[in-house]
């Protein structure tokens, strides 16, 4: 069974087609043992969606079989995963599924959700494809889609650190998130020793350049910023008013001048930054 992450895709972007050649796809169930196990979670994740549930609920909700939800739900109780709360009438996750999560130091939930939106857009336009996260005062780039490029201009970006002042997927961050946030990153700016932080000592002219981001609704690398041979346009990935991380999309200047960049790919990478947004609400319900 085929899982598509995202069900948002705007008209007139063909990258949508190559984004169902990369989507997730659950466990195949090849035999009764992994069957079983796929039903036990299948139930526990119902479970976890709600309070107090009945075994009517986790059976419509599911489509497993009365008998099988009653069989599977002795078992995860007596394994201590779930308790029959006869007073509230139902079934209730119970303290041992948090032994679940122990251990698991994974990306962050939007970079998992932007993993094949940022592969299908580079399958489909050739350049390189960067996701970040805030990382103290900077960002760090998780996920990029440059060993699937053939017109990348960098070896790799992975884990590297970027200024929020002078690169572009750290300005797409620091102009769009709130104002209050943006205020306490430029004070930890203004105390850094690094050259790109250098403008936060100048609060006026460094709101004044954020303002202007936010006007034109992209970032892009400060073009004093060495290398000059590429330029990087980015976007921030907004989910209930909060900037998850930014996207950026990283391009030799000498294939591309600034005005086909805003005019034909500022809008491809909005959209790509937006059916990562819807992806991410969807993992969330």
């Amino acid at each position: 069974m085929a899982k598509t992450i995202a069900g948002r895709t705007p008209l007139g972007h063909s990258y949508s087609v190559a984004f169902h050649q990369v989507e997730f796809h659950r466990m195949p169930l090849k035999s009764d043992t992994v069957e079983a196990a796929s039903r036990t979670l299948l139930l526990l994740e119902e479970l976890n969606r709600h309070r107090v549930t009945s075994i009517d609920r986790l059976h419509r909700a599911t489509g497993l079989p009365k008998s099988t939800v009653v069989r599977l739900m002795k078992s995860l109780c007596a394994m201590g995963y779930a308790a029959n709360d006869r007073r509230q009438g139902g079934y209730a996750v119970a303290s041992r599924v948090k032994s679940l999560s122990n251990g698991f130091h994974g990306d962050p939930l939007v970079v998992e959700a932007a993993r094949p939106w940022a592969l299908a857009f580079t399958r489909q336009y050739h350049w390189p494809i960067a996701i970040a996260v805030l990382d103290r005062s900077s960002v760090v780039v998780r996920f990029s889609t440059i060993p699937d490029s053939p017109v990348s201009p960098f070896h790799g970006t992975l884990n590297m650190h970027l200024s929020l002042l002078g690169r572009a997927l750290g300005r797409a961050y620091l102009a769009f998130c709130p104002t209050s946030e943006r205020s306490m990153l430029l004070d930890m700016l203004a105390r850094s020793q690094e050259s790109e932080d250098k403008l936060a000592t100048e609060r006026k002219r460094a709101l004044t350049l954020l303002a202007t981001i936010r006007k034109q609704g992209f970032a892009e690398r400060d073009p004093m910023v060495e290398p000059r041979s590429s330029g990087t346009i980015a976007l921030p990935i907004i989910v209930n008013q909060r900037v998850l991380a930014t996207v950026g999309m990283t391009y030799f200047t000498s294939a591309l001048d600034r005005a086909d960049v805003v005019q034909r790919y500022v809008p491809l990478v909005k959209a790509l930054a937006d059916n990562i947004a819807a992806s991410v609400s969807s993992l969330q319900q």
